[in-house]
């Protein structure tokens, strides 16, 4: 190309030179037809020159440019076949250079899975510690909240027993002398019933002066007035109390279930008793008294279980106040048909003595009935013991439960903690040239060299731009 540019410009200076001659000729002829020849001649003989110069310099042109061309296409080859080396030692060093980065990224994992390892294992090991101190210390406190709830559950059982036994002794006391007051009062009732003999006299006289019906209910009301008032407390009696019937009974028991309110009737028709024991009667007489007796008898019996014995208010049973105890000793001596006949009515014939005997364990049932009231505290408080002790269990019971569950909780941690051991010891022995041992690589998150799906590294895209 440049020899190809030389001839041009040859070509063209002789052209300007051969022009600058003809021009000074013309100038110089004074012969302007002679310089118009030779000015045609000249510049025919340049167009000549010229296109043989033309024809020349486009064969240099063309010979020039095949050259050129075969030179460029051996350079060519030479620069491909120079490029395809290089490549192929760029190649290599990239290789060697992956290989190199591979190894130290390797070592770099390898110390990065140890002490990530190491401190797995660290805090495995400060957890389990610390749920080991936990536990510990949480059994410790459970020990003595128990140990401590067991003592203050012991001293308060103690402190109940300690009541219940001072209850049960005062009790127990008070019964010893409920008993002994009764064998004191039976002694009473012996030493009354030894001198019945002496009385039986004033009893006769005493028919005389109750011959009137009105006063014979009034000293029958007095003497189980002053009996009732010697034995039971004011609160557990009442005279002349109205029944929902609109009766009045000389007086009522308020005892407790299941005895209830006895009623107590102190009238007893004695007109015709004094005819039965006056022995200067004839024996008609006495014996038509007998029979008005018992009539009477029967007759009086029947109204009180008419009148005082109302079921749902009162007990079923009424008492029958016999005011003298000769009548009531006829009765039962006598007159076993009466007797009968008011254990069928369930009315109750008693004297003065009896009468003392069942006032007597009227009040041993007070007593009793005011003793199992206090039982009835003792068994709620109980009652509410044993409701404390049930949410006592229930409370253990969830306690336990909890326990359980953390004690699953460790297990399981332990379990967790063995399964990351093992498939750390599984990645460390992982071969990571091995394509079956891809899963259990890390992935790779390095900024140095990028690694293909295949482990080729980089090495495809160079060769490709290579290409």
């Amino acid at each position: 190309m440049n020899m190809m540019y030389a001839l041009l410009g040859l070509n063209v200076s002789m052209l300007i030179i051969l022009a600058f001659l003809t021009v000074r000729q013309l100038m110089a002829s004074s012969n302007s037809e002679q310089a118009g020849q030779r000015l045609e001649e000249n510049l025919t003989q340049l167009a000549r020159q010229n296109q043989i110069t033309d024809q020349q310099l486009r064969e240099n042109l063309l010979v020039n440019f095949n050259n050129l061309q075969q030179a460029i296409l051996v350079k060519l080859s030479h620069a491909r076949l120079e490029q395809t080396q290089q490549s192929g030692e760029l190649k290599e060093q990239l290789q060697q250079a992956f290989a190199s980065h591979r190894a130290r990224f390797d070592e770099r994992q390898m110390d990065t899975l140890k002490v990530l390892q190491d401190t797995l294992q660290k805090g495995v090991q400060e957890n389990r510690q610390q749920v080991k101190e936990s536990l510990t210390d949480y059994a410790k406190e459970l020990g003595a909240r128990v140990s401590l709830l067991a003592q203050t559950t012991e001293t308060k059982l103690q402190e109940i027993n300690q009541q219940v036994e001072k209850r049960l002794a005062e009790g127990f006391e008070k019964t010893n002398e409920t008993f002994g007051d009764v064998i004191k009062r039976l002694a009473l009732i012996d030493a009354a019933q030894r001198k019945i003999s002496e009385l039986s006299d004033s009893v006769m006289s005493l028919q005389e002066i109750l011959n009137d019906k009105r006063s014979r209910g009034t000293f029958g009301e007095v003497q189980l007035s002053a009996l009732i008032h010697n034995m039971i407390p004011e609160q557990h009696f009442s005279f002349q109390h109205t029944l929902s019937n609109h009766r009045r009974p000389d007086c009522v028991l308020f005892l407790p279930e299941p005895s209830g309110n006895i009623a107590i009737d102190a009238k007893f028709p004695l007109e015709n008793f004094r005819l039965l024991i006056d022995s200067s009667l004839p024996d008609a007489e006495r014996q038509q008294a007998e029979k008005q007796f018992k009539t009477d008898i029967r007759k009086h019996i029947q109204d009180i279980a008419d009148k005082y014995i109302i079921p749902g208010e009162t007990s079923d049973g009424a008492v029958m106040f016999i005011p003298a105890e000769a009548v009531f000793a006829e009765i039962h001596a006598h007159h076993a048909d009466l007797v009968d006949f008011a254990q069928n009515a369930k009315v109750w014939m008693v004297s003065p003595t009896t009468m003392m005997a069942i006032l007597t364990t009227a009040r041993a049932v007070l007593k009793d009935a005011a003793t199992r009231k206090q039982m009835h505290v003792i068994q709620k408080h109980l009652n509410m013991l044993a409701m404390d002790f049930e949410r006592f269990q229930s409370r253990m019971d969830n306690l336990a439960k909890r326990i359980a569950q953390a004690h699953t909780d460790v297990d399981q941690i332990h379990i967790s903690s063995r399964k990351i051991t093992q498939r750390f010891v599984q990645i460390e022995k992982a071969d990571l040239d091995d394509p079956d041992s891809e899963h259990l690589l890390i992935p790779d998150i390095s900024p140095e060299i990028p690694v293909n799906e295949n482990g080729s590294g980089g090495d495809t895209d160079i060769s490709q731009q290579s290409a």
